[in-house]
């Protein structure tokens, strides 16, 4: 890996002491690395968040898109190899949540050492599947399920040019999220805490509860009111919750 490469992957808004704990930031289906900008504003600098871009999108729109999650975080796994030389822990949401999972399964298979903590947000346990085919929909029924969820910037859906642009790293990233099979495997040893709302039509609360059937960790989860797209209501209390956690990682 050069690092071309790495600056192509890693966006860190917000550089920190050196010493300070890391927190990969994972986007959701169709998102960026820029969605992460305000959790790193945020948390700066007591925490440094590597905000990960995804090829296929902004100013990486020119790259192919991968399109598993297997594949996603095999790569993604090889761009974070440089940042391992002190704990690393995981936030991803919706689909970024199962990418965590895998980044976390090839940390501790690869390298022996497991995440500082994972942080799925707003997907249900990679052993919940459903039989889901948004990804087949026609380009009116993909979008309708995104305004549904409303995760995607409503300025880039009000814009034909910009959403034109967009469609094609959606379109992939519902189909890696939505083929996406778990192979059962050992259990993570990291603690893992989850973020769900109580009405996301993509998680139940019982789904995202058997997130820790994958740890032999310490499991917490906190449930807050709202969709699929909860944490934009509810960020201060999920940042406190990751601030409280990432102290006690660097600490311990």
């Amino acid at each position: 890996m050069t690092d071309h490469d790495n600056g192509l992957w890693v966006r860190r808004f917000h550089p920190a002491p050196a010493g300070a704990p890391r927190l990969v930031c994972l986007p959701h289906a169709g998102g960026s690395a820029s969605f992460y900008f305000p959790v790193s504003r945020a948390l700066s600098p007591a925490v440094e968040v590597l905000s990960i871009q995804y090829p296929g999108r902004q100013d990486r729109r020119h790259e192919p898109c991968v399109d598993t999650i297997p594949e996603l975080a095999r790569q993604v796994f090889r761009v974070l190899r440089p940042w391992l030389d002190q704990p690393l822990a995981i936030f991803g949401h919706s689909m970024g949540a199962s990418l965590g999972f895998e980044v976390a399964r090839l940390m501790e298979a690869e390298t022996g050492r497991p995440a500082a903590h994972l942080f799925p947000s707003g997907r249900r346990a990679p052993s919940r599947r459903r039989d889901e085919t948004v990804h087949l929909l026609d380009d009116e029924g993909l979008l309708a399920d995104v305004k549904k969820l409303s995760g995607t910037n409503s300025a880039v859906l009000g814009d034909p040019d910009m959403l034109r642009a967009a469609l094609p790293a959606i379109r992939n990233d519902y189909r890696a999220a939505e083929t996406y099979e778990y192979t059962p495997g050992p259990k993570l040893t990291c603690p893992v805490t989850v973020f769900t709302g109580d009405d996301d039509p993509k998680t139940t609360v019982d789904e995202a509860r058997a997130w820790q059937e994958h740890t032999t960790g310490p499991f917490d989860m906190h449930v807050f009111p709202g969709g699929h797209f909860f944490l934009a209501q509810h960020q201060p209390a999920i940042l406190r919750t990751l601030s409280a956690a990432l102290t006690r990682a660097a600490v311990g």
